[in-house]
C-alpha cells in the first residue's frame, strides 16, 4: 500500500529509514570486539560470552514474525519508531547492568527492539520511495548498514579503551531519539495487509523459532544430546511443522506461504542463512585471535580489520547501481565465492606469528565478498513481492539470517570447543584454524545454492510480466517450477 503522505526527497527517506538500522549493526559489532573486556569487567564465562551475542540474536529471531504482523496491522512507521523507543531503553539498561545475567537480560529487550528495525527498515524504505528508485535506495540503505560493520569494532575498541565499556551502549541514546523525529518526518505511514490477525501463527511462529534458537545456542555448553538442547531443537522442529500446516489452513496467514513459489524469494532466504553462519561464526572466531592471542587491544583489533569492515561501505551503494543491469545472482555468486577464499586464506595463514600484511588480502576479499551479498540479496527477497507483502519478506528475511548468526557461533564454537580449544594465548590458535575452514565450507556451499537465483534475463522477463498483469498481484508459481 502506497505511503499516506506525500514522498520526502530520497536522501531525507533513506536517511531516515537506515539510520536505527545503522544504530542494531553497530550495536551488534561492538559488543562482539568488547567480548574479551566484559569477560574481564563482568566475570563472564565463555557461555556468557555467547549469550551476550545470542540472547540478542534468540529474541530478535523470537519476535520479528509479531513485529511484521503489527506493522502491516497498525503502520509500519508506528511499529518502526516503537522498535526504535524500545531499543534505545534497552541500551540504556544495557550501559547500566553490573552482572552477565542482568546484561543478557537487558540484550534480549534489546533483541525485542531490533526485531522492528530491521525488516520494517526494509519495508518502509521500499514503500516510500518510486520502484524505480528501489536498487539504488536499497544500494545505499546496504552501505549504510555495512558503516555499521565497519564502525562497530573499531568505535567499540576506542570507547573500551578510553571509557568505560557501558559507552558502547550509551552511544545508541543519541541515535535513538535523533532517528525518532527524523522517521516522523520524512515517512509516511504504510500497512499490509490489514487482515484478522493470526494469532495461531503468532505464536507457533514465535515458540517454535525459539526452541530451535535456543537448542542451537545451549548446544556447546550443556551437551547436544542434552534433554534441553533435544527438547528445544525437536520441539521446536514439531513446532515449526505445525506452523507450516496452521499457515496452509488459515483464512489470513501471518506468512503466505505462496511466498516460497517465488524462487528468487526461497534463495535468497537460503543463501543468507549459510551466508550468516559461515561468516559471522567465523568473525566472532577471528576477533578474538587478535585479541587473545596475538595481543592487540580492542580498538588496535578494530582497526585491523578495516580493510575488510570499511569495504561494505563503498561497494555496497556501488552494487545498488549495477543491480538493475547485471541481476542479483552474478553479484550474490561473487560475493559469497569470494568471502570463502578470504576464509580459506585467513586459515591458511592463521598463526601467531602471523604478519598483518599477510591478512590484508583475504580481508579484502571477504569485505569486497560481504558489500556483493548484501543490497543484491535484499533486492532479491523483495524483488517480486506486492508491496503490501514486503514487510512479511524482509521478516522472513531477517529471521533466517538471524537464525544463520547464532548457528554460526555455536557451530563454529563447537569445532573450537571440540578441537580442544581454550582462550588462552597458546591453546587457540590450531582449533581456531579448524572452526575458519568450516566457515569457508560454509560459505563454498552458499556459493553453489546463489546459482540457483534466476538469471538477470528471466528476472527481468518476469518482472514485466508483472508489470503488464499488474503489480497487485501474488507471485507467479510457475517461477518455481523453471
Amino acid at each position: 500500500m502506497s505511503p499516506t503522505t506525500r514522498r520526502a526527497p530520497l536522501a531525507l527517506v533513506i536517511l531516515a529509514a537506515s539510520l536505527p538500522m545503522f544504530m542494531a549493526m553497530l550495536d551488534n559489532l561492538v559488543v562482539t570486539n568488547a567480548l574479551p573486556v566484559l569477560a574481564v569487567e563482568l566475570d563472564a564465562s565463555l557461555e556468557q560470552l555467547q549469550w551476550f551475542i545470542n540472547a540478542y540474536s534468540l529474541a530478535f529471531a523470537s519476535f520479528i514474525l509479531m513485529a511484521v504482523a503489527l506493522g502491516d496491522r497498525w503502520g509500519r512507521r508506528r511499529v518502526f519508531m516503537w522498535g526504535v523507543t524500545l531499543f534505545t531503553v534497552a541500551s540504556i539498561l544495557c550501559a547500566l547492568a553490573t552482572t552477565p545475567e542482568l546484561l543478557i537480560g537487558a540484550r534480549v529487550v534489546q533483541g525485542i527492539g531490533a526485531a522492528a528495525l530491521l525488516p520494517l527498515s526494509l519495508a518502509v524504505l521500499s514503500t516510500n520511495v518510486e520502484p524505480r528508485q528501489r536498487p539504488l535506495a536499497i544500494g545505499v540503505w546496504g552501505g549504510v548498514a555495512g558503516l555499521g560493520v565497519a564502525l562497530g569494532p573499531v568505535i567499540g575498541g576506542a570507547v573500551v579503551e578510553g571509557l568505560n565499556w557501558s559507552a558502547i551502549f550509551w552511544l545508541n541514546v543519541p541515535v535513538g531519539l535523533l532517528a525518532l523525529p527524523l522517521i516522523r518526518i520524512a515517512l509516511g505511514e504504510t500497512f499490509g495487509d490489514r487482515v484478522r490477525a493470526d494469532l495461531g501463527g503468532l505464536v507457533l511462529g514465535m515458540t517454535s523459532v525459539f526452541g530451535v534458537v535456543f537448542g542451537i545456542v545451549r548446544g556447546n555448553e550443556a551437551g547436544w544430546t542434552s534433554p534441553q538442547v533435544l527438547a528445544g531443537l525437536i520441539g521446536g522442529g514439531v513446532l515449526l511443522a505445525a506452523f507450516v500446516v496452521w499457515e496452509r489452513r488459515t483464512a489470513a496467514p501471518l506468512l503466505p506461504l505462496a511466498l516460497f513459489r517465488d524462487r528468487s524469494f526461497t534463495v535468497a532466504n537460503a543463501v543468507g542463512l549459510t551466508f550468516s553462519l559461515g561468516m559471522f561464526g567465523a568473525i566472532f572466531i577471528l576477533i578474538q585471535f587478535l585479541q587473545v592471542v596475538q595481543g592487540h587491544s580492542p580498538l588496535r583489533a578494530g582497526v585491523l580489520t578495516m580493510p575488510w569492515t570499511l569495504a561494505p561501505l563503498l561497494i555496497a551503494p556501488i552494487t545498488g547501481l549495477l543491480t538493475p543491469r547485471i541481476g542479483t545472482r552474478a553479484l550474490i555468486v561473487t560475493g559469497l565465492a569470494l568471502q570463502s577464499i578470504g576464509l580459506a586464506w585467513i586459515a591458511v595463514v592463521m598463526d601467531p606469528a602471523t604478519t598483518y600484511p599477510q591478512f590484508v588480502p583475504a580481508f579484502i576479499l571477504a569485505g569486497v565478498g560481504m558489500a556483493l551479498v548484501f543490497a543484491p540479496s535484499a533486492t532479491a527477497v523483495l524483488a517480486n513481492m506486492r508491496d503490501a507483502d514486503h514487510a512479511k519478506a524482509s521478516g522472513t528475511n531477517s529471521t533466517v539470517r538471524e537464525i544463520g548468526v547464532a548457528l554460526g557461533i555455536a557451530v563454529l564454537t563447537a569445532v573450537f570447543t571440540g578441537a580442544g580449544g581454550t582462550f588462552t594465548p597458546d591453546g587457540y590458535t590450531d582449533a581456531a584454524v579448524r572452526a575458519v575452514w568450516v566457515g569457508a565450507g560454509v560459505l563454498a556451499i552458499a556459493t553453489a545454492i546463489g546459482t540457483l537465483l534466476p538469471s538477470h534475463a528471466r528476472a527481468q522477463a518476469t518482472a514485466d510480466a508483472r508489470a503488464e498483469g499488474g503489480a497487485s498481484r501474488e507471485p507467479a508459481p510457475a517461477i518455481a517450477a523453471r
